[in-house]
């Protein structure tokens, strides 16, 4: 029987659907549901109720603390214990877990004056959604004055406008990030057809995975997509780290003309994929028992090809995107994670400091981050923690072309996103030219009809730079 027809179920039943490197919820649309369990002064809500613990009865100050992420609890909540044991500011941590609903929960708890909580971690929706409505406020006199946060963090550095920061107010500081995609390779398979690493230009890429899939006479293919997203998994980021963007950011407009190539390059890569693109977990599954060589994902995959889907019958590497020329011209997006906010109806605002603090402290970050629940977003964690605990976490450590986009404005769109479309140009399904053509009209369109009507701004940055794309001035128009 050929490798690519062998049922993948028994590997998949054994699948977690979390994985440890995420850092927070995936992306992948595998993230479980369900309620977590209470521990200690931990407790977990779902389907939109909330459960508190109970508060501490010895006069302390109870600081209520939500979050939505359940992948770290076990960690999290034996760093609580040992805070509410062992603090001298008489403070006790009150955690819950939110594990539906989370950000429309905030917001009415919020909004009702009452059960409210004091700190947040940081939700999904944008930035604007709590900034501008007054539900969080800025942490900038807080990091001011306090120079320990300042060293472990270096959140001024680490301040991403639209996503964290807004105007120079710091909303959430990070402490740690999920890697830009990479390339997971099976090396036995590139090394049985002649290969060794992994190409740096997307034509010899292509023509290496054809090769593959041309040897493999149906029996391996090349490389695999998934049907979830895929465009984002790898063109996407071959676009990026080639200086190719969807927003013009010095023009403040969108402008997806740079993708034509990436279109028609891809069209050809398709050529050598697997025949099926099937759902995440079942792609990482054909991948694990050998049934194509080339996959690409960030740095949750880790965790996927260790513990959720270990492989064993042959060792797997990591490598970074091709690129149209084999330079680097543009940054590769990464995505930060794990930040607070607080809330500005909080009554213990200097106590609940004191939480996020102790949250991104170097005590509780070393931990953590050994842990491999995820990456160091910062230089001095970086160096702090013992690489070794961390396993193939560390193949996807931070590369220096990796950062931050600014977040584009938000637009109501009518019909399919951009990644749908391009996919589909790349399928064959619609022309580049026309997928081009009807992106720039419906986003611009959306654009100027939302700036008219006050819901968004201008995003316009004059000194971007598509290397360091978080490092330039932004500026907001409403015109």
């Amino acid at each position: 029987m050929s490798r690519f027809k062998r049922a993948a179920a028994a590997v998949l039943a054994g699948a977690m659907s979390v994985s440890l490197a995420a850092c927070g919820s995936s992306t992948d649309g595998s993230a479980s549901s369900g309620s977590a369990a209470a521990s200690g002064s931990t407790a977990a809500a779902s389907a939109g109720a909330t459960t508190k613990a109970s508060g501490s009865s010895d006069g302390k100050t109870v600081i209520n603390v939500w979050s939505n992420d359940r992948h770290d609890q076990e960690y999290v909540t034996k760093m609580v214990d040992q805070y509410n044991q062992t603090n001298k500011d008489n403070i006790e941590i009150n955690l819950t877990i939110i594990t539906d609903n989370y950000d429309n929960m905030i917001q009415m708890a919020v909004n009702g004056g009452s059960n409210a909580p004091d700190i947040i971690g940081s939700p999904s929706t944008a930035l604007t959604n709590w900034a501008d409505t007054g539900i969080i406020e800025p942490l900038n006199s807080y990091i001011d004055a306090d120079p320990e946060f300042q060293k472990v963090n270096d959140p001024y550095n680490h301040a991403y406008e639209g996503l964290n920061a807004e105007d120079g107010q710091i909303y959430y500081v990070y402490s740690g990030m999920r890697s830009g995609v990479r390339v997971e390779y099976n090396k036995n398979l590139l090394s049985e057809n002649g290969f060794t690493d992994v190409p740096k230009t997307l034509d010899d890429y292509t023509a290496m995975a054809q090769t593959i899939t041309n040897n493999g006479n149906g029996n391996y293919y090349g490389i695999g997509f998934t049907s979830s997203s895929p465009f984002e998994r790898l063109l996407e980021m071959v676009a990026q780290v080639s200086g190719i963007y969807y927003y013009d950011y010095v023009n403040g407009k969108f402008d997806f003309s740079g993708y034509k190539e990436i279109i028609e390059k891809g069209q050809q890569l398709v050529k050598a994929a697997y025949p099926d693109q099937q759902g995440v977990d079942n792609m990482r599954a054909l991948f694990a028992q050998g049934s194509f060589a080339l996959w690409s994902n960030a740095s949750q995959e880790a965790g996927v090809f260790t513990q959720q889907l270990p492989i064993s019958d042959f060792e797997w590497g990591v490598a970074e995107v091709p690129s149209l020329t084999g330079e680097i011209k543009g940054a590769l997006q990464t995505t930060p994670s794990k930040g607070y906010g607080l809330i500005r109806t909080s009554k213990n605002k200097d106590a609940a400091w004191k939480v996020i603090s102790y949250f991104q402290s170097e005590e509780f970050l070393k931990g953590y981050l050994e842990g491999g629940y995820c990456l160091p977003i910062t230089d001095y964690m970086d160096g702090v923690i013992d690489k070794t605990k961390i396993g193939r976490l560390a193949d996807f450590s931070k590369l220096s072309y990796e950062d931050v986009y600014p977040t584009v404005p938000s637009v109501n769109l009518q019909g399919d996103n951009y990644r749908t479309v391009l996919w589909n140009a790349v399928m064959g399904y619609v022309s580049a030219d026309e997928a081009i053509a009807d992106l720039n009209q419906r986003y611009n369109d959306a654009l100027e009809a939302d700036i008219k009507s006050g819901s968004v701004k201008r995003l316009v940055i004059s000194d971007y730079d598509p290397l360091h794309p978080s490092k330039g001035t932004a500026t907001y128009q409403t015109k």
